[in-house]
């Protein structure tokens, strides 16, 4: 796991710097510089054999610099590279016992899509016999096997992804590293082929790291991500761990939809804390073991928080009152965006669960919100 920066947990307990590389992939204090720019930044992680490992974070951030150490086209500036406990950061990219498929998917408009896959196997020189079992076998996998003498241009863009992944795979690397892999296709296709693609990874049974911007994508495909910032990481954890114990106020923000409240933490019992911010006093059902009247954030992401026109009967913790402004249909849920006393604007959504029930809260509403004590994070990075 990365080093990163500590969140509160129940009971004090820490997100704590973990520098374990006991994965079959591993990277210690890997560093690259670009003159004075620091693009990766003393980067350990730690990603098992299998794993679908997902380097996830905004245009700058390292995440592709990383991928491109990992696959041996930048020379780290210090730091190793351990793939099955060998270090391979001196090696040479033709050397490295790993495939890279990029977001253009680099087919060769001139080949057909059979002689595509056997590209990689014939400049290895490998027997006719077992070149032809292999890409027989990887054209099977991604269910291409009818389209075998078609060339490119004349498949669409789901299916030229899945031949490029076929010519990753065909040559059997010990690890598969995707550069945006599903970037180049429309929203629809991306999610359908998300799944198509996890399926042939986990058949294969191969090590897998992808670098992407999209959260859906990470959170779709990945067993565990790593956030990255500034060259940095900054949480590694599953896409649930991520996404509701998120270690820093970035990654909250990351990561999804999240309000967040600063204010200061005014309790802090082993059961129970409290965080007083500008619309009043907000409840966790934990204690985290910080120091009275120090800055945090209260987060609390707007699926779980509740509103109404009427008060609730049985709670007054976290409950506030404020203005609807804005309202959104999204189909599968509503979005309301409340103006509260001090200027702030809460967003709140909620799930549409019947096609004949519409919500009677409008614009301009007084509404009441509120969510239970377990809802919220408290973070001080």
């Amino acid at each position: 796991m990365a080093r990163f920066v500590c969140g509160l947990y129940p009971d004090g307990e820490r997100m704590s710097e973990n520098k374990s590389t006991d994965g079959y992939l591993a990277t210690e204090h890997l560093v690259k510089r670009f003159d004075e720019a620091v693009a990766v930044d003393d980067v350990t992680l730690s990603i098992g054999k299998g794993e679908i490992f997902a380097l996830l974070g905004s245009s700058g951030c390292g995440k592709s610099t990383l991928l491109r150490m990992l696959a041996g086209f930048e020379k780290p500036t210090s730091g190793k590279i351990l793939l099955g406990g060998q270090d391979v950061a001196k090696m040479p990219p033709y050397s490295r016992p790993m495939n890279m498929m990029f977001q253009s998917y680099a087919l060769f408009p001139h080949l057909d899509i059979w002689e595509n896959v056997a590209f990689g196997l014939k400049r290895e020189a490998l027997p006719k016999g077992e070149i032809k079992q292999r890409v027989d076998e990887m054209l099977d996998l991604v269910q291409l096997g009818p389209y075998a003498k078609r060339k490119p241009h004349q498949l669409s863009g789901g299916q030229q992804q899945r031949v490029a992944l076929a010519r990753s795979l065909a040559k059997r690397p010990k690890l598969l590293l995707l550069d945006e892999p599903l970037g180049a296709l429309d929203k629809k296709l991306r999610e359908q082929t998300q799944f198509e693609l996890v399926n042939i990874i986990e058949k294969v049974g191969v090590t897998c790291v992808m670098v992407t911007h999209d959260q859906e994508e990470a959170m779709t495909m990945a067993n565990r991500i790593a956030i990255m910032s500034k060259g940095r990481v900054l949480q590694v954890g599953s896409p649930e761990e991520i996404y509701e114990h998120p270690a820093t106020r970035f990654v909250a923000g990351f990561i999804g939809n999240v309000n967040m409240f600063e204010g200061r933490l005014t309790v802090d019992e082993s059961d129970h804390c409290a965080v007083t911010t500008a619309i009043g006093e907000m409840h966790l059902d934990h204690g985290v073991s910080g120091t009275l009247n120090m800055p945090v954030a209260y987060a609390v992401r707007p699926e779980k928080i509740a509103i109404s026109k009427t008060a609730p009967s049985d709670t007054s913790v976290n409950l506030f009152t404020g203005k609807v402004k804005e309202i959104a249909y999204f189909g599968s849920y509503n979005t309301y965006i409340v103006l509260v006393g001090d200027g702030s604007r809460i967003k709140i959504t909620e799930a549409n669960t019947s096609r004949h029930e519409l919500s009677n809260i409008t614009w301009e509403d007084e509404v009441f919100f509120w969510w239970h004590a377990d809802a919220g994070v408290v973070l001080r990075d």
